[in-house]
């Protein structure tokens, strides 16, 4: 009897068993045919909303406006700083425009006693140039409890349970003023942070070098690590009223213009960093580079590094329009649609951290993120290129109306000549001729097809499009290196090159006072298998004219230090520009910019007395067909000296899914987010439709499993009535 009983119960308690899996399954089939998406990794609340999705592969180090100074930075601080000045989001050459400014700042002159000169004054006779900003009226900051005077009187104790600005309970706003302005400046000298511009503005902004020293005098008798700036005045630096304010700088520097478009010249309250001085708050990565305050058109309402950060729409920011004109073709583009509308156009910005490409284009191809870069494994999947070298989409990418912008990137990526080098270097015409035949023989529109998928296009000078100077078509190629044949350059031939290197004094790459083979030497930092094809690939292009090629791969320190002591014979080396003036080109060319004599930034050591003659009387000078006729000068002068193999400059492609608009590249604007559209119902609807849940297996699953079901019960049932 009691046996029995036993095993019923252990009958019923499996049978039970079996239905609890049964209901369990029905109930995941059920949640299969809800419509709901199995894989989106957003909560279901933010579906029609106006939400940017993107990603960060690394945590910004700094959102500091005085100490940030990278790309991935400026993704954010852009959006959150509002400088005096912006570039035009579709008007190309790149022009500056106003942001919180009311009008491009008026820029008056002054000779050595501080008398006014008139505007076409001579520079050398230009001792100051004055800069008056006037703001626009009514902005202000985004919610803070810097604004909150009960927030400015904390103690450790009080902020316990505190790890982030939303767990502040009270926030406030104030307008903006010119006298932040002024403040901000002050804090590039600041001895407790560290700002990459301090020595460039130390020299241009009239007493800033010495405020700097004052500073850190200053600094000593306040151990608390607040120092109030305001009780310090910086002599170039005015504030004139509430609204208006003015710089003065140190001779003539067109060029400063383009600075007051960085976060570096947007402006500070003094109570933030009162607040952020407070006991406690450090620990608590409570701080400006965690918390950032700005006039911007977003602030930083997330911050975990370690998994999404997410930029919310400043209530406050109703004073920046979309532009109501571009270039010709903007507006059968549909980029003027919005002309007028207030920015920004969408309402928060989602970055996610993800440090490997391929989650994330699997994630943008899925619609979880609304555009992409394309990485070398992924190109001939995304872009096909017509017989013509033009890229466009590949049928795949069509189907799901994902297209294509590119732009060529305002960088430089060159291989320098060491000047000082007795082979390579030097003006004799000797060695001119040795480095224009490896100019000829070092054939980059290969280079760009092969090792960066057609994504650049070869240089004929250091300045690249989009920068004041640079002339497209036969007026603009390197007559040294190519020919104009049938409407494009033209790479001269090998034999051009052997003449040219017979000339220099090694035929066939033979030395004919030694008769020793030439040999050239390379340093480079590129080590490892995926850069063994591009070195073995460079030795080949030099083998064509019988010349051998030595790599000598070193660490980035020590590459610094040999061209430091210019212990090199040539190199690869890049630049990207600062702000978009042929200036910012050419001053690596300028004889005292000379890394070894001067350390400065010309890597090459080139001395040109010409070039230098009108570097001088061009970089100071406005954008007028002058100033074009000086820069074509400069550039036949580098051609034909060939410091540089001039390389190639990058192209940029981006993928975005057909819901983004107002999507033009622009090289220049780091706040070129605020200008889009996303259309967040067309966005759902598409996810919907790529990510539907594949249930027969399920099903199936089901059925096998239900059919096992029955006969484990009759298999019980029959081993029961057996007992």
């Amino acid at each position: 009897m009691s046996c029995n009983l036993t095993a019923k119960r252990t009958l019923s308690a499996k049978l039970s068993r079996m239905k609890s899996l049964l209901v369990a399954l029905s109930l995941l089939l059920l949640a299969a045919c809800d419509g709901g998406l199995w894989n989106n990794p957003y909560p279901a609340a933010d579906e029609g909303k106006s939400i940017l999705y993107t990603a960060f592969t690394e945590r910004p180090k700094h959102l500091d406006p005085a100490q940030a100074y990278s790309e991935n930075e400026y993704d954010f601080i852009a959006l959150i700083y509002a400088p005096p000045l912006q570039y035009h989001y579709l008007k190309r050459p790149y022009q500056l425009v106003p942001l919180s400014a009311s009008e491009m700042p008026k820029v008056s002159y002054q000779d050595k006693n501080h008398q006014a000169l008139p505007d076409n004054a001579a520079p050398e006779r230009i001792a100051y140039s004055v800069y008056e900003i006037h703001l626009k009226p009514g902005m202000r900051y985004q919610p803070h409890p810097a604004f909150v005077a009960e927030n400015m009187r904390l103690q450790a104790r009080d902020l316990a349970g505190i790890h982030a600005l939303n767990d502040f309970s009270k926030t406030a706003t104030r307008a903006v003023t010119a006298a932040d302005y002024a403040y901000q400046i002050k804090r590039l000298v600041h001895p407790q942070l560290h700002t990459p511009i301090a020595g460039v503005m130390g020299e241009y902004i009239v007493g800033l070098k010495d405020y700097a020293a004052k500073l850190e005098q200053a600094a000593k008798a306040h151990p608390d690590g607040f120092l109030d700036l305001n009780q310090y005045p910086l002599p170039g630096v005015q504030v004139v009223d509430d609204s208006t304010y003015r710089i003065t700088i140190n001779g003539k520097y067109p060029q400063f213009a383009y600075w007051l478009a960085m976060p570096f010249f947007a402006p500070m309250p003094q109570e933030v960093e009162r607040f952020y001085a407070q006991e406690g708050m450090k620990e608590r990565n409570l701080s400006l580079d965690w918390w950032p305050l700005g006039s911007g058109p977003y602030y930083l309402s997330e911050n975990d590094p370690n998994q999404r950060m997410v930029l919310t729409k400043n209530p406050y920011y109703d004073s920046d329009h979309y532009p109501g004109e571009g270039e010709a073709g903007d507006a059968a583009a549909g980029l003027l649609a919005d002309a007028g509308k207030p920015l920004p156009l969408i309402d928060s910005i989602v970055f996610s951290l993800e440090k490997e490409t391929i989650p994330y284009w699997n994630k943008f191809l899925q619609g979880y993120y609304d555009a992409s870069g394309i990485s070398s494994d992924s190109f001939d999947q995304a872009v096909q290129m017509s017989v013509g070298g033009e890229a466009n989409v590949s049928d795949t990418m069509k189907a799901q109306d994902i297209t294509l912008s590119t732009s060529v990137a305002t960088s430089t990526m060159y291989t320098g000549f060491n000047m000082l080098d007795p082979v390579v270097g030097g003006n004799t015409e000797r060695a001119r001729k040795l480095r224009q035949s490896i100019s000829i023989a070092v054939d980059f529109e290969e280079f760009i097809s092969i090792f960066a998928n057609g994504r650049g296009i070869a240089a004929q000078s250091p300045i690249p499009p989009g920068i004041f100077g640079y002339r497209d078509g036969e007026a603009g190629i390197n007559r040294y290196v190519y020919d104009w044949l049938a409407g494009a350059p033209k790479r001269k031939s090998i034999a051009e090159a052997k003449r040219l290197l017979a000339e220099a004094g090694y035929p066939d790459g033979v030395d004919e006072k030694t008769k020793q083979p030439l040999v050239i030497h390379l340093d480079t930092t590129a080590t490892g298998v995926g850069n063994k094809s591009r070195l073995d690939w460079l030795r080949k292009q030099f083998a064509k004219i019988g010349v051998q090629l030595d790599v000598r791969s070193t660490d980035w320190n020590r590459f610094q230090d040999k061209i430091r002591r210019g212990d090199t014979q040539m190199f690869f080396m890049g630049w990207n520009a600062d702000y978009p003036d042929p200036e910012n080109f050419l001053f690596l060319l300028h004889g005292p910019q000379s890394k070894v004599k001067f350390s400065g930034e010309n890597t090459s050591n080139y001395s040109s007395p010409e070039f230098d003659r009108l570097f001088a009387q061009m970089k100071n000078m406005d954008n007028t067909p002058a100033r074009q006729a000086i820069i074509d000068q400069m550039l036949e002068i580098l051609r034909r000296d060939a410091p540089w193999l001039w390389g190639y400059h990058p192209k940029n492609y981006v993928l975005q899914h057909g819901w983004l608009h107002n999507i033009k590249p622009n090289i220049m604007a780091n706040n070129k987010l605020k200008y889009w559209r996303v259309d967040s119902a067309r966005r759902d609807d598409l996810r919907r439709e790529w990510n539907q849940p594949v249930r027969w297996p399920l099903w199936l699953g089901a059925l096998l499993l239900a059919g096992f079901g029955w006969w484990m019960r009759r298999v019980l049932r029959k081993r029961e009535e057996a007992r």
